[in-house]
């Protein structure tokens, strides 16, 4: 409860309440799927600690779409939710998370109490929309090489992590590419001093 109170200070006290009362946490291991693709969602996650990736899957290549921090939920899964629809996208824990777990049915009974529901969901509409359109945008106007530095500086500032501890092959896999194309990104990257590679990971200037 605690914890609840404390990271959901923002919100009306009495919608936190209700909040404690009828949703519940989950210790969420590092690499744990959360939600899938054509998954109904149930309930709606809220990040107390950690860090969760949000992505989607085409045969064999995964395009990240956005991370969500502590105090933040998933847009995707809180519209699959609202219009009963499947999920489209998958989510997994990108280190060890708490997550509160906020039913579905409940959360449509809040939205007529409280307008605290759109102060935790509908204003993230905005900047996801916002993250989307900066990701088609690298897709369609930014040489791979920005792409990849831009995403590591993201994943310090993410993670609060540098040197961080990636392999080229998930970084391919984030950026829906080949290891390949990585592996001579990042060699560029290397001798134009912006990023340094050793046994530690990659520390990037």
């Amino acid at each position: 409860m605690d914890k609840i109170t404390e990271k959901l200070a923002h919100l009306n006290p009495k919608f936190v309440n209700e909040i404690a009362q009828h949703a519940s946490t989950l210790q969420v291991p590092q690499g744990s799927e959360i939600l899938r693709e054509g998954q109904y969602v149930k309930v709606i996650p809220v990040v107390l600690e950690g860090l969760i990736k949000v992505f989607t899957r085409y045969e064999d290549k995964e395009l990240l779409l956005y991370y969500i921090q502590p105090k933040e939920s998933c847009i995707m899964s809180f519209s699959a939710n609202m219009n009963n629809e499947p999920s489209k996208v998958f989510a997994i824990a990108e280190e060890d998370s708490e997550v509160l777990l906020l039913p579905g049915q409940k959360l449509q009974e809040w939205q007529q109490q409280y307008t605290d529901v759109h102060q935790l969901f509908f204003q993230q509409y905005n900047l996801r929309y916002a993250e989307l359109l900066s990701t088609i945008q690298h897709l369609l106007f930014d040489k791979m090489d920005k792409r990849v530095y831009d995403y590591l500086k993201e994943k310090v500032r993410l993670t609060e992590k540098n040197p961080i501890k990636l392999t080229h092959r998930k970084i391919a896999d984030e950026l829906g590419t080949a290891r390949e194309v990585i592996s001579r990104m990042m060699k560029k990257l290397e001798n134009e001093g912006k990023v340094s590679q050793n046994q530690e990971g990659i520390k990037v200037f």
